[in-house]
C-alpha cells in the first residue's frame, strides 16, 4: 500500500468548528477540582485549553501539556537529563535507516504490541492513516485543522509506503540527511475513534483517544483540562506517578502567581519577575535551565526596510539586552545569534553589542532615518515570556537609535495564524515578536531561511533566501556523516548571524515556579518536559 501527497498548493483554512462545539457541548464549572491526593494543577500561558484532535494549537505549550500527554509521535525527545540538550530517542518507531540504494527514503520500524486508549492497535495502517489525515484533501478522513497545524512539518513528505504491518518507509521530495527529525512532530490519533464518530473532529474532540501516558477524562472549556494515567502505557517507565493531571489555561503572569501563592494550582509556567522574590520567600520552588528557545523578531523579506542587511544590523546593535534580562530578573541570558552559546553548531558569529550611535548611523547610510516599522505582537502565549513589558523596553531602545515603531498587539493564536499564512499575505507587519522552540537544527536554522519552506508551506515567514544559505542547506542535507555535518551546520548558524537574519533579544532559561509539593520534576534541556514523574505530596 502507498499514499502520495500533492496538497502544497492546498489554501490554508483552518477549522474553528472543534473549539465552537466544545464550548457549546461542555458545561462550565468551578475554577479547579477539589484538592485529592496526587493531582498536578498547572496554569499554562496559554489563553485557551489546546487542541485534543491530535497536534494541538497554542503553539508549543499545546505540545508540552497536551500533545505528548496524550499522544505518542513514530520518535519522542529524551528529557531525563538536565546537563545536556535533548535528542531523539524511540517512541512508536523503535528504528529507522535511510535506504542504502536511494537517500530520500527511510525505512522505520514500528513498535509492537501497542494499543490506543480505545483499544484500537497501532500498526503500519495506522501511520499510513495519519499522515493521509493531514496530507491528502481528497481522503474521507482529511482534516483541514490538522493539515494547518502540521504543514510545516510535512514539507519534505512526498510518499509513505506499507512494507509490512509494522514497517514503513517514507518517501522525501529531496535528500534530507535530517529528516528523523520530521517524525517527532507528528502525533498519532486513532483511526477507530475517528471512524466511530464518521470523522466529526468535534466529536472526536470531546473522547480523543492516544497511545499516550495520560488519557483524556474530562474539560470544562476555556477552563481546565484534565487527564489521567495510562497505566497500561508501553513504556512502563514513563507510567504518570500523579493521581491526576490538571491543566488551567491563565495567560496572565499576576494570576499564575497569585494562583500558585493560594494553592490554586502547584504549578506555574513563566512567573512574572518582579514575583520571583515573593514566591521564594513562601517556599516555593523557582526552576530554570538552559534551553534551545530564543525571544527575536523574525523579519518581512518581501518589502519593507529590513531587505537592507544595513537596517537588520541596526536593529541588533540598537537592543541593549542586558536591560531586557534585567527587566526579566535574570531568567534569560542575551542572545546574539539564532541558537544559544550551549548548542553544539554555534561556532562563532558576531557579536552585537548594544551600540545606539553605530545604529543610527547604518539607518543614515541606508536612507532610513527615522525608520518606520510595524511588528505584531502578542499578550501571551506559548513561550512569549513577558510579551508586552518586554516589547515596551525594546520599542524605546529601537527609537532611541532612530527607528519608530508601533506595535501591533492581538492574542497568540491570532499571531499563529498571521505567522502560518506568512509575511507576503501580511505585508503590513515589517516582522513579528514570535519566540521559537530550537529543539533540532531543521527548526532551528534550516527552515528559518530555506527557500523550500516559505510560509505557509513552511515555517520561513519572512521569505528570506540567499545563494550562501541555500548552497549550505543542499550540503547539510547530502551529507550523513555526523561531523561534517556538524561543521556545515556550524557555518550556517555564522552566517545567520553575519545576515542579521532576525533581532536577536534574549534566550529563555524557561522558569518555572513550583508548590513545594512537587517532587521529581527534571528540567530538561528542551522546550518539551516530562510530566510523568512529577509526584504532588499531600
Amino acid at each position: 500500500m502507498k499514499i502520495a501527497f500533492f496538497n502544497d498548493r492546498l489554501p490554508v483554512r483552518a477549522s474553528l468548528a472543534v473549539l465552537l462545539c466544545l464550548g457549546l457541548l461542555a458545561g462550565w464549572g468551578s475554577f479547579g477540582p477539589a484538592r485529592a491526593d496526587g493531582v498536578l494543577r498547572v496554569a499554562m500561558t496559554a489563553g485557551d485549553i489546546p487542541v485534543t484532535t491530535g497536534n494541538p494549537d497554542q503553539g508549543f505549550e499545546g505540545y508540552r501539556f497536551v500533545g505528548y500527554n496524550l499522544y505518542d509521535a513514530l520518535l519522542l525527545w529524551d528529557l531525563s537529563k538536565s546537563d545536556k540538550p535533548s535528542d531523539l530517542r524511540p517512541g512508536l518507531a523503535t528504528s529507522y535507516e535511510v535506504d542504502p540504494s536511494d537517500h530520500a527514503r527511510w525505512i522505520v520500524h514500528l513498535r509492537r504490541d501497542v494499543s490506543y486508549h480505545d483499544g484500537c492497535p497501532f500498526n503500519a495502517d495506522a501511520v499510513l492513516w495519519n499522515f493521509q489525515m493531514r496530507m491528502d484533501q481528497n481522503a474521507p478522513n482529511f482534516s483541514t485543522q490538522q493539515f494547518t497545524y502540521t504543514r510545516a512539518f510535512l514539507t519534505n513528505i512526498k510518499a509513505i509506503d506499507k512494507i509490512d504491518d509494522y514497517t514503513v518507509a517514507f518517501t522525501n521530495n529531496f535528500t534530507e540527511s535530517l529528516f528523523p527529525y520530521t517524525l517527532s512532530y507528528v502525533l498519532m490519533i486513532s483511526p477507530c475513534r475517528a471512524k466511530e464518530v464518521n470523522y466529526d473532529w468535534a466529536q472526536y474532540a470531546l473522547h480523543p483517544s492516544g497511545t499516550g501516558p495520560y488519557k483524556f477524562d474530562r474539560f470544562v472549556p476555556h477552563e481546565r483540562l484534565e487527564l489521567v494515567p495510562n497505566t497500561t502505557y508501553w513504556d512502563k517507565n514513563r507510567v504518570p506517578k500523579q493521581d491526576r493531571l490538571v491543566l488551567v489555561p491563565m495567560p496572565e503572569a499576576s494570576t499564575r502567581t497569585a494562583a500558585l501563592l493560594t494553592g490554586q494550582v502547584d504549578w506555574i509556567e513563566a512567573p512574572s519577575p518582579d514575583a520571583i522574590p515573593r514566591l521564594k520567600s513562601a517556599g516555593m520552588q523557582i526552576v530554570t535551565n538552559i534551553y534551545p528557545h530564543d525571544w527575536p523578531y523574525m523579519l518581512n523579506y518581501t518589502k519593507g526596510p529590513f531587505r537592507d542587511l544595513r537596517v537588520r544590523q541596526a536593529a541588533n546593535y540598537a537592543i541593549n539586552r542586558q536591560d531586557v534580562v534585567d527587566l526579566l530578573g535574570g531568567t534569560a541570558i542575551p542572545e546574539y545569534d539564532v541558537v544559544p552559546p550551549s548548542v553544539a553548531y554555534y561556532g562563532n558569529p558576531p557579536k552585537y553589542e548594544y551600540d545606539p550611535k553605530r545604529a543610527r548611523a547604518l539607518l543614515q547610510e541606508a536612507g532610513c532615518l527615522p525608520c518606520k516599522v510595524t511588528f505584531g505582537i502578542s499578550t501571551s502565549g506559548s513561550g512569549q515570556m513577558q510579551p508586552l513589558p518586554m516589547n515596551e523596553l525594546v520599542k524605546s531602545q529601537l527609537e532611541e537609535a532612530g527607528f519608530q515603531v508601533t506595535l501591533q498587539t492581538m492574542d497568540w493564536n491570532a499571531l499563529l495564524t498571521v505567522y502560518r499564512a506568512g509575511a507576503e499575505k501580511n505585508p503590513d507587519y515589517d516582522g513579528l515578536n514570535f519566540s521559537r522552540g530550537l529543539l533540532d537544527p531543521v527548526n532551528a536554522i534550516i527552515k528559518l531561511v530555506g527557500r523550500a519552506y516559505w510560509a505557509p508551506a513552511g515555517s520561513n515567514w519572512g521569505h528570506f533566501e540567499s545563494p550562501e544559505t541555500e548552497t549550505l542547506i543542499g550540503q547539510v542535507f547530502n551529507e550523513f556523516d555526523d561531523e561534517k555535518r556538524m561543521e556545515l551546520l556550524t557555518k550556517l548558524h555564522e552566517l545567520e548571524g553575519r545576515q542579521a537574519v532576525m533581532i536577536f533579544v534574549v534566550h529563555d532559561l524557561n522558569p518555572r515556579g513550583m508548590s513545594p509539593k512537587v517532587k521529581g520534576f527534571i528540567q530538561a534541556q528542551s522546550w518539551f518536559q516530562d510530566l510523568t514523574r512529577v509526584s504532588v505530596e499531600q
